[in-house]
């Protein structure tokens, strides 16, 4: 199964970028996304941004996430 996490772009130099997952500043790659601009949020994989999203978007996909933590932190 593959995953991909919304990221917020923070700083964006050549086709590298620093981009905030779960609070933590890490760079990532806009080669695949060319597009991607300070404050879009992208999906990251590997690394890689994939895809840009709407705000909306990541913030409910980072909700959920969330929810299935607390689920997984229940059953173990």
């Amino acid at each position: 199964m593959c995953l991909a996490i919304p990221a917020l772009i923070t700083s964006i130099e050549g086709t590298s970028a620093r981009a905030e997952i779960g609070g933590v500043e890490r760079t990532i790659s806009l080669a695949l996304t060319p597009e991607a601009q300070v404050g879009h949020y992208v999906l990251v994989h590997t690394g890689f941004a994939i895809g840009v999203v709407d705000e909306e978007e990541a913030q409910e996909t980072l909700r959920l996430l969330a929810e299935l933590a607390e689920f997984y932190d229940e059953v173990h």
